[in-house]
């Protein structure tokens, strides 16, 4: 049993993160950039999305190791100079995939908050609480400011020239900035998560 809720979170994560990468492609579109449907990536098809190690062999072992994944998608392409608005366009890009997640977790929170007391088939309540979870999760790690992360594109777009140096030095050691985060502070994002899930659902997790 698993096995099999592992490749039911999995696939939820997969289709979570596709959505949120298509949605970058496509505001990026609306702003006159068009690189995304060049590439062939404004698709829900999450063959042309996956990442090996993002999207199967580190949620696997995550999900098996800790009983929740984490993941991503290869990045959608998109190319700020063609967009109409750059500073704000690419505002709204970064904000799209964030806006995207936000989105699927209400729905689906919402579906659970007036469904969760009937008697519904097995796995249906696991299924529901799987989707709000992740997307979340997805929602509010990205709002992180460090790069790569859509809260950094978020950010800094709207900070003083004189941040600029700064950004620069945080964009150079970013992976570096990304990896203390994640194993030293990520702890903090759990209270948000609890917080916005019982907001939603009205459920604890």
């Amino acid at each position: 049993m698993q096995i099999i809720d592992a490749i039911f979170y999995i696939a939820i994560l997969i289709m979570s993160v596709v959505i949120h990468e298509v949605s970058h492609g496509y505001v990026a579109e609306l702003y006159g950039d068009k690189t995304a449907r060049h590439a062939g990536r404004l698709t829900l098809n999450p063959i042309v999305h996956l990442d090996l190690w993002g999207s199967l062999i580190i949620p696997a072992l995550l999900y098996f190791s800790t009983g929740f994944a984490f993941g991503w998608a290869k990045p959608v392409p998109y190319n700020p100079d063609n967009l109409s608005d750059r500073k704000w366009g690419s505002i709204a890009v970064a904000a799209a995939g964030v806006c995207a997640n936000l989105f699927i977790a209400v729905f689906f929170g919402l579906i659970l908050r007036f469904t969760y007391a009937l008697d519904m088939p097995t796995g249906y309540d696991f299924m529901l609480y799987s989707i709000v979870i992740i997307n979340l999760a997805l929602a509010i790690f990205n709002l992180v400011p460090i790069p790569p992360l859509d809260g950094s594109k978020i950010l800094f777009p709207l900070l003083p020239q004189s941040f600029s140096r700064a950004i620069d030095s945080i964009e150079q050691y970013s992976i570096i900035f990304l990896l203390i985060f994640i194993f030293f502070f990520s702890e903090f994002l759990s209270p948000i998560l609890g917080f916005l899930f019982k907001l939603i659902t009205g459920l604890s997790l």
